[in-house]
């Protein structure tokens, strides 16, 4: 941040005050906003500009050429954008600057982005790929069991303290964006697969530490990161996939899928992801049309427009 020319590090240090303090944002949405609103004032700095009053349409809209020149999805676009306007009329509200320049730029178009799903088997064999007896393969299968059997996200994974998970009832309670807490079901197979990780390796894991309340921990006995995390999806997607490229994502989003796919109401599915709007949760059962309107017509007899036989066939 030294690299800032000292009027756009002013704005910024007020800006990230201002979420923290006066919005009460989480430090997950602060930190998202300041690493956002941080690279565009890199920019900004790059071009010559000094304050945020001095910013221009053209700005904004070549740091969002260049995230897309980069591969970004249209999404992540979206919101760069969103953090650049908010962060501008942080300023107009704090007589840094007198317009917004982001207002006059659109984000890209946003087709609909359908979430991508395994197939159960591909799922299963994911998680079997960690079959190992040493304590952080333990771990490692427990960790794999609860993101595909609860659909939790992977900083909701870690997050977990020991107390969230209850073997006995076969839930575990999730603290999701926004603060938002759910309780969600878990099977046979993933409450084994903890209890075993409990007894027969988080003890050993944590044998150099004081020791945690948090449920994943690292060989060093502090609760595991979520770039850690993403590793071990990725570790054992790799053995059992490598010819595939699995986002750490694909198990909560197989959760999603696989129990639209076996008749489960989309209401019933918001509550299990923790989506606060229903829309979001509906874009799932668009994969599940699709996996149906698949089996229809190569299943049923009339389920797609079939060649006439050759007359005297």
């Amino acid at each position: 941040m030294s690299a800032l020319p000292d009027g756009l590090r002013r704005a910024l240090d007020s800006f990230v005050d201002y979420l923290r303090v006066e919005r009460g944002a989480s430090p997950r949405t602060v930190e998202a906003y300041r690493r956002e609103v941080l690279r565009y004032l890199r920019h900004l700095a790059g071009e010559g500009v000094r304050t945020p009053s001095q910013a221009r349409p053209a700005d904004v809209a070549a740091v969002l050429q260049a995230r897309a020149d980069a591969g970004a999805a249209a999404s992540t676009i979206h919101r760069a954008l969103a953090a650049v306007r908010h962060f501008h009329r942080f300023c107009i509200r704090d007589g840094l600057a007198d317009s917004d320049p982001a207002a006059l730029v659109d984000g890209p178009k946003r087709g609909l982005s359908l979430p991508k799903a395994l197939a159960t088997a591909d799922i299963v064999a994911i998680i079997e790929a960690a079959n190992g007896s040493r304590p952080a393969d333990l771990r490692d299968r427990a960790m794999l069991e609860l993101l595909y059997a609860a659909g939790l996200r992977v900083s909701e994974l870690v997050g977990l303290d020991v107390d969230d998970v209850d073997l006995d009832s076969r839930s575990l309670r999730a603290l999701g964006k926004g603060e938002k807490e759910r309780v969600v079901p878990i099977g046979g197979p993933a409450a084994d697969a903890v209890g075993r990780y409990l007894v027969q390796g988080r003890p050993s894991l944590l044998a150099r530490s004081r020791g945690t309340a948090a449920l994943f921990v690292s060989a060093r006995g502090s609760r595991l990161s979520r770039q850690s995390a993403w590793k071990v999806v990725k570790r054992y997607a790799g053995r059992a996939l490598p010819d595939r490229r699995v986002h750490p994502h694909v198990l909560r989003h197989s959760f999603a899928t696989h129990l639209l796919q076996g008749g489960a109401d989309v209401r019933v599915v918001q509550e299990a992801l923790g989506h606060a709007r229903l829309s979001t949760t509906q874009v799932y059962t668009l994969v599940s049309r699709d996996t149906l309107k698949d089996v229809i017509e190569s299943a049923h007899p009339r389920g797609r427009t079939r060649r006439r036989p050759a007359a005297g066939s």
